[in-house]
């Protein structure tokens, strides 16, 4: 980690790779979690409102569970999951094939620092982009919820923006990116350190990169319930 995060050599590479990475791990994410999150909003919205039998219960609940189910765990957590899998076994399906193939050996006899040459900008990447693909994706949920409710009219389009509006609460917005945040550094830096420490030929390449996503995906769980015990209890 202490080679990871040592000073860049060139800046000006360095500030390329982290666009580029970007593009490959954040924008090429992003029909999937269009996607995922529509139908998450959609499912949460419908399964809510057929579950309401009581005439005491007003419907504009249904806007309002949606809207927390989707801000605090469906878009930061389930989103993260997911591009654990995604992204993490890129990462280091990525860096173990140039460990294997000893690209990183030669980088290492160049003098470059390898670990934070291919390492460093993909954190920054993952840092700086995932929290913008969680606020599209809690747009994109409540949105969903939305097109249920207009297209199905199992609830009156007014309760399920009146529920929507009800007792939001900016906190639950900035305890979903902090958790975001935590959960980029968890599936960039365990899938590269996987991959970067793999040994032998094209087998170990796969077998690191199913152990990065594994990894990665325990570890969010686990410091997702940290950081609800600790931010809202």
């Amino acid at each position: 980690m202490r080679k990871v995060f040592s000073k860049p050599e060139k800046w000006k590479v360095y500030r390329r790779r982290i666009i580029a990475e970007m593009d490959n791990l954040g924008v090429s994410s992003l029909g999937l979690v269009v996607l995922l999150s529509l139908f998450m909003g959609a499912v949460i919205c419908l399964q809510t409102a057929t579950n309401i039998d009581s005439p005491l219960i007003p419907m504009s609940l249904v806007g309002y569970a949606t809207r927390e189910s989707v801000i605090l765990e469906l878009s930061p957590t389930m989103l993260s999951l997911i591009l654990a899998g995604k992204v993490g076994s890129s990462i280091a399906s990525e860096i173990g094939s140039m460990r294997v193939t000893e690209q990183i050996d030669a980088l290492d006899i160049m003098g470059v620092n390898s670990a934070s040459y291919l390492i460093l900008p993909k954190l920054i990447a993952a840092l700086v982009f995932f929290p913008f693909l969680i606020i599209i994706s809690m747009i994109l949920g409540i949105v969903g919820g939305y097109i249920v409710s207009v297209g199905t009219g199992i609830l009156e389009t007014q309760d399920y923006i009146s529920g929507i509006h009800m007792e939001f609460k900016f906190f639950h917005v900035l305890y979903a990116l902090i958790k975001t945040l935590f959960f980029a550094a968890i599936i960039t830096s365990v899938s590269a350190y996987h991959g970067y420490t793999v040994k032998g030929g094209a087998l170990q390449v796969g077998k690191s990169s199913t152990q990065g996503v594994v990894s990665s995906s325990v570890l969010i769980l686990i410091f997702n319930y940290l950081l609800t015990q600790v931010m809202l209890i």
